[in-house]
């Protein structure tokens, strides 16, 4: 008892040592994206429903029988330019035909008599043998032959237009929306028998807000068409099914006014109307797309994420002991998930774009 009371109390009067762990703060770890300045161009987002560049109505010029019927004068159907569509009984314009070219051949008989008996009286007046009464007679006959010859070679020219148009023919390459014309029914000169419209390339028009106009680089000057070379490129897309398929195109024209209710002007895009991937699907009328607009180039941009701003258009720098530091830059554009930065960082810098709650400077 006397021994384990002797080694307790040597415990007590030499406890052990505590030696402390080398204190190391802790180091908040953050995602930091490195300063790379390049040449960016701006984007104008708009959407739209696609429209035919040019729609007409098929209107005979000539009144008559439908006798033959394209088979591509269906709803969808296609066609050529010049394509015949539509021939309406010819017999009439025919025979109309036949009485021009008699009615000519009379008055170029006409007219030469005229014209001979004119000069054989000019030269006997000139002998005093015939009166200056028979010869105001004979210019006068000679005058009317002349214009009875005019009229006739006219009269010709229309029978022969009026025989042609029993054909009537596509203005254009393109697809027919409607038809409403069946075989043997009489048509009527100006009555429409169907409405087609152009496939060589598609139209869409485009919202632009006011505030987006800049990032065009269009000249303030630029009204309705815009010239070739300062025409902005236009990329559109649609989804089909699982597919997404895209069209180019260019910005040809801008419309003359601000839309009063949507305070939108709204620009005019010209597309191709095969995809660029896919085959080559072609761009169906009706079908609404979403539409890019590249604008001006600029050089010299920061894109960040917008995760990297805090108030006041600053952002937070790492220096190179990993210290945080507040700057305060210049944000040319807010994008969707992006901002623009076009002055207060340098090539290289780090920038925290992580959400931190609370930072210090430092």
């Amino acid at each position: 008892l006397a021994v384990g009371f002797a080694v307790a109390v040597l415990i007590a009067m030499n406890p052990p040592q505590t030696v402390p762990d080398n204190y190391e703060p802790l180091v908040a770890t953050v995602r930091v994206i490195e300063v790379q300045p390049r040449a960016e161009y701006l984007t104008v987002i708009s959407q739209g429903t696609v429209q035919p560049r040019s729609q007409s109505e098929l209107i005979p010029e000539v009144s008559g029988r439908a006798v033959w019927i394209s088979p591509s004068l269906v709803g969808g159907g296609s066609f050529e330019r010049d394509e015949v569509l539509l021939r309406i009984d010819d017999a009439d314009y025919r025979s109309s035909l036949t009485r021009a070219e008699a009615a000519l051949k009379r008055a170029e008989v006409e007219y030469d008599y005229a014209r001979d008996e004119l000069q054989r009286t000019q030269s006997l007046q000139d002998k005093k043998l015939a009166s200056q009464q028979q010869l105001d007679n004979a210019q006068r006959a000679s005058r009317v032959a002349e214009a009875n010859l005019s009229e006739s070679q006219a009269a010709l020219d229309q029978a022969r237009r009026d025989l042609a148009r029993t054909e009537l023919k596509a203005p254009f390459d393109g697809l027919v929306r409607e038809e409403h014309v069946d075989l043997g029914q009489f048509v009527t000169r100006g009555q429409s028998i169907g409405v087609v419209y152009a496939t060589d390339y598609m139209e869409v028009r485009l919202p632009i807000a006011a505030d987006q106009l800049v990032y065009l680089g269009l000249p303030a000057s630029t009204r309705g068409q815009i010239p070739e070379g300062l025409r902005p490129p236009v990329t559109v897309t649609a989804d089909f099914g699982n597919a997404r398929l895209l069209w180019e195109g260019e910005l040809i024209r801008g419309e003359a006014e601000f839309d009063a209710r949507s305070r939108m002007l709204y620009g005019v895009a010209r597309l191709r109307t095969d995809a660029i991937d896919d085959g080559g699907m072609p761009l169906p009328v009706g079908i609404f797309v979403q539409a890019e607009i590249r604008g001006r180039k600029v050089e010299d941009i920061i894109r960040l994420p917008r995760s990297a701003m805090r108030d006041n258009n600053q952002v937070m720098v790492i220096d190179p002991e990993g210290r945080l530091h507040f700057r305060q830059v210049s944000i040319l554009r807010l994008e969707h998930d992006d901002m623009l930065v076009d002055a207060g960082l340098e090539a290289g810098e780090l920038v925290c774009i992580s959400p931190l709650q609370t930072v210090v400077e430092g």
